[in-house]
Parts: structure tokens; sequence; C-alpha cells
């Protein structure tokens, strides 16, 4: 039997809860796909730092490099608001776990069904069919990553801060095949966003992406889009768009745009891909949903833990190869919320049930 190696880092809030649930379907995944689990649960974020006096204790890190992907839960809350930016949960531990995993790509599917449209901000006449579409984020360059970046104090006293944004072509060239390889998936069309008329690294961001797209998949419509129109587009008609796709900055603001207009953040998954392979010469990944800890609500036994679980479905795909096993997942999330049984978040007038009650329900349909 195949063993899967993962590691579990469940974080904060109600990271913990979503996050056995989705532990429980997933080894009940595995007996009937033919696979076997073999995770180790670390601490990371909030509780790393009152664990070990770091968010991404050395042990945590460790335990990561012994793996083959990371099932990532949620970090941060008021807890540890007070401490420095730079000591704080979500800068002190996920901005070093991509370094050191070089996870450079982010994909975060946009998904609607067409049975939430109650959900979306948006009028039900202008998505009757719900939101389907996908955005790649390069993830390790950028404004994020640049250097120099700091705080000074000058001469008259003022003070000064700088962040840095840069971006080479060869960072620019594997974030473009990530969106290649995807688009070939779905409806072969990407939309390159950007500030061209403005940034000189979005200058080059268009010109090396035209000139990769036109090499390597000429078959894919290609499309650019200024990131402020972007934005507007994406809430006045998301299924314009099928693949958007962008850099670090742009990337972080449209995508929480997108989890915006697709109704619940309980909803949406993401997985971050690596520069390396794992041992099963598969690409190593992060999964994570796309919404925070909820620290209004952990402990209550009331999130929406779909989206952990979607985010497992992708690291069946992505850094294992199981695709009908995360097929089926997908599907099973779909006919449970679609057919009635849904959390707070997505009740909308219907009866709303806790989040164990929600992983059953998954669970019932993917065993029916």
């Amino acid at each position: 039997m195949k063993t899967l190696k993962f590691a579990v880092l469940p974080g904060d809030g109600i990271g913990p809860e979503v996050m056995e649930v989705t532990l429980n379907l997933l080894s009940i995944v595995g007996e009937r796909y033919g696979f076997a689990l073999d995770y180790t649960e670390g601490d990371v974020g909030g509780i790393g730092i009152d664990n070990h006096g770091q968010a991404l204790p050395d042990s945590t890190l460790e335990l990561c490099r012994n793996a083959d992907a990371i099932l990532f839960g949620s970090v941060g809350g008021p807890k540890w608001e007070s401490l420095p930016p730079k000591e704080q949960p979500e800068r002190a531990a996920l901005l070093p776990i991509r370094k050191a995993f070089s996870l450079y790509a982010n994909i975060r599917p946009g998904l609607l069904y067409a049975e939430l449209n109650d959900a979306s901000p948006l009028k039900a006449e202008r998505i009757p069919e719900g939101i389907d579409i996908v955005c790649i984020r390069e993830l390790t360059g950028g404004i994020y990553f640049g250097q120099p970046k700091e705080t000074t104090t000058l001469p008259s006293g003022e003070k000064r801060a700088i962040d840095t944004m840069v971006y080479t072509t060869g960072e620019i060239e594997r974030i473009a095949q990530v969106a290649i390889d995807t688009a070939l998936t779905r409806g072969k069309r990407v939309c390159s966003v950007d500030k061209a008329n403005v940034l000189e690294t979005s200058v080059l961001w268009r010109e090396v992406v035209t000139a990769y797209f036109k090499k390597h998949a000429p078959e894919i419509e290609l499309s650019h889009m200024y990131v402020d129109n972007a934005a507007m587009q994406l809430a006045r008609d998301p299924n314009q768009f099928d693949v958007l796709f962008t850099e670090n900055m742009f990337g972080d603001i449209l995508s929480d745009e997108m989890g915006v207009i697709c109704g619940s953040l309980g909803m949406l998954a993401s997985a971050s891909l690596g520069a390396e392979k794992n041992t099963l010469d598969l690409p190593f990944g992060l999964y994570e949903p796309s919404g925070g800890t909820a620290p209004d609500i952990a402990g209550q036994g009331i999130a929406n833990p779909c989206a952990q679980i979607l985010s497992a479905a992708l690291m069946l795909r992505y850094s294992f190869g199981e695709n009908e096993a995360a097929d089926a997942i997908e599907a099973a999330v779909r006919k449970a919320v679609t057919s009635g049984t849904r959390t707070g978040d997505i009740a909308f007038g219907l009866p709303s049930v806790g989040t164990k009650a929600m992983g059953e329900a998954v669970l019932q349909q993917l065993q029916a």
C-alpha cells in the first residue's frame, strides 16, 4: 500500500478543529483508494510562540523537511497582536516557510456553487451559474521579499520606510509555466495582470510573459490587464476570467477579492507549490485554507471545515498524484453543501450544522 508522508501544522484558532475533521476524512479516503497516511503534527504560529518561543520552531521546520507535503491550518490571533510586526505569527511563520521551501507558486481556486449564489455580494443575475476561476500568484518574489527592506531615520528626524519590488526573468518564466499548466486543464485562457504603465517590474513581466507564452503555449489565449482594471472587472463580471495570473502583491489583493465574491472563505482552498520535487518526484507543496483563524468562533465547533478538506484534496492531487481520490473529495463536498448540509457561514436561513457534522456529511456523500 502506498504511504503518504506529510507534515500537519494545525496552527491557531479554528485550525485544530477543522484539521481534525479533515484528517479523519483522509483516513477513510485512504482506505477506499488504497493508500496509508503517515503524518506528524507540529506547532506553528501563535502556538509555536507559546510552546517554543518562535512562530516557526526549528523542530517544525525539520518535520517539514522530512515530509513530502505540508497540510497547514491557520495562524495568528489577538493574543499575539502586541508583538513586534516581524514576530507576529503570520509574518514570522508563513513567509519563512515559503522561503525555506521555495514555495513560489500559489494556486487558489475561486469556486462558488450556483446553489450558494446568495453567499456572494454580487447580484445573482451576474453569476447565474456560480463562479469558477483560478488565481495563479507568484509567491516568493516581488515587494514582499525584495531588498533593501528597511525603516531608517533621516537627518531631519523623519522616518523613511523602503520596500523593494524586484523580479528576474527566471522567476517570471517559472510561474508563467504554472499558469500554462493550469490553463491547459481548463479553458485555455490566461489573463496576466500587471501595472506596466507605471512599474518597471511590470514592463519586464509583460515582455517575458508574452514571449514565453508565444514560444511554449501558442494555443493558449493570453491577454493582459492593469491591476486596477482587473480589480474592477473581477467585481463586475468574474467569469470573464478563467485563469488570472499575476505577481505577488497584486495576487495577494486580487485573490482576497476573489474570496469575497465567492461568498465564504470557509469554502476556499489553496496550494503553494515549490521549486523542488518530493520523494515521489512530484511538487513539494503547502496546502491551506484561504481564510484565517476566526478567533471569534474558535473552540465553538461551528467553523466550516470545507476549505481545509478541499486543501487536502489539492494535496492529494499535486503532491501525491492521487487524482481520483482528490476528485472524489471535491465532488463529495459539493454534494454535501448543495444538498442542504451547511455550516452557519453558508446556511442562509437553512438549519446550520457544526464542524464535525459538516465533515460527516461530506464523508456520507463520499461513501454513497
